[in-house]
């Protein structure tokens, strides 16, 4: 409740002063580097001189004074790699901002003693459903259950914990159920679900979901646990019918903006088009109308929540009572489907990855070598 009246306040403000754009949840990700290489991973393939650069406290803080978002979503990589990670988790919070800690749960048990319980702070756990969906997910047996007992184990010391799973299309609707009911054992706060998105650089592009096949795959889902009412989903009830086909939304890229080690990244998340030094110049700069299902083709299959919650959001804060309509009555999982976005007029795909780790690789060598000299004149 705390997080909806600060969250609800600060839109509601946002719109009061006729901001058109502006961010809910800053996607702030430290280091790129990780204990698992999963095949649906965009994020894995970099060298290893840019999978060793950290973003420092100062950087982190600074990103999040910056942006100005509510909610703070960090991730990367492994964000427990981090040797700063409690420090940085300690100075959001100071500043009055929900922190969602993503991690594979590896290290969590073994970090527990680092945080400290707070209506600010939540551990995100990477769960990709059942033990059979989930170490076949990441790419590594055992992870499933090491994850559980970290749950367990944070649960116990009072934490907030929520998980975080992803679906492909070899997701089987009776066993993501089945999952969702038995979640409710593990004691979690909420969960966030999501569609994949197809990173062009994700060893295994078989199994990323069209946006035909992830409505009917939420419909069926969702209508075995009583349009969803059946769990605590940590969305928005307009999100959920979004992913069921029965919105037609837009993206809002500007809605959770990523700050990396390669800086402010255009235009989202899930796209690495291009970065800014400062988010101002991102907001000001990026050419928002090119990007987006029907804009642009690397966009055509999204549904992810990091482009569409905002979207939703903002709907349910325009429209309170058909948000309210659908939380009561749930998703509706039958019936025609909304229209979705003609992509016959999109730009196609442009290949960027290369050259920015061209850029970044050169940046890195020069400071490097601007470090030598300057120890060699000690």
């Amino acid at each position: 409740m705390l997080q909806k009246a600060l969250v609800g306040a600060y839109i509601v403000k946002q719109q009061l002063t006729g901001n058109r754009r502006y961010p809910l949840a800053l996607m702030l990700e430290p280091l790129f580097r990780c204990n698992l290489a999963c095949n649906g991973c965009g994020k894995i393939d970099y060298p290893d001189e840019i999978l060793n650069q950290r973003l420092s406290l100062e950087e982190c803080l600074g990103a999040v004074d910056e942006c100005g978002a509510p909610v703070v979503s960090i991730a990367g990589g492994e964000p427990l790699l981090h040797r700063d990670m409690p420090a940085i988790v300690r100075g959001i919070i100071a500043r009055r901002k929900f922190v969602y800690l993503c991690t594979n749960a590896l290290l969590m048990e073994k970090k527990l003693d680092d945080y400290q319980p707070s209506p600010f702070f939540v551990w995100s756990v990477h769960l990709d459903g059942d033990e059979e969906m989930h170490d076949r997910s990441v790419c590594q047996e055992g992870v499933y259950t090491r994850a559980v007992a970290a749950i367990a184990a944070a649960k116990a010391r009072g934490f907030r914990v929520n998980i975080n799973c992803t679906l492909f299309n070899d997701a089987k609707p009776e066993q993501v159920a089945a999952f969702f009911d038995s979640t409710k054992a593990l004691g979690i706060d909420g969960i966030t679900v999501s569609p994949g998105y197809a990173y062009e650089r994700a060893p295994d592009q078989q199994h990323f979901l069209n946006r035909e096949k992830t409505k009917q795959l939420f419909r069926d889902v969702l209508a075995r646990g009583r349009k969803g009412k059946d769990w605590s989903f940590s969305q928005s009830s307009l999100f959920l019918d979004f992913l069921a086909g029965n919105q037609t939304y837009h993206c809002t890229p500007w809605g959770n903006p990523a700050r990396t080690v390669f800086g402010w990244q255009r235009p989202c998340y899930l796209l690495g088009e291009g970065y800014t030094k400062t988010f101002r110049e991102l907001m000001d700069t990026t050419d928002w109308d090119a990007y987006g299902t029907g804009n642009y083709e690397k966009c055509a299959d999204c549904m992810v929540h990091s482009g569409y919650e905002a979207t939703a959001v903002n709907d349910t804060v325009l429209h309170p009572l058909k948000a309210m309509k659908v939380a009561l009555r749930g998703v509706r999982t039958e019936g025609a489907m909304a229209p979705d976005l003609p992509v016959d007029k999109q730009r196609p795909a442009q290949y960027t990855f290369t050259q920015h780790v061209e850029i970044k690789l050169a940046d890195i060598k020069r400071a490097k070598q601007v470090q030598e000299v300057a120890v060699e004149t000690q």
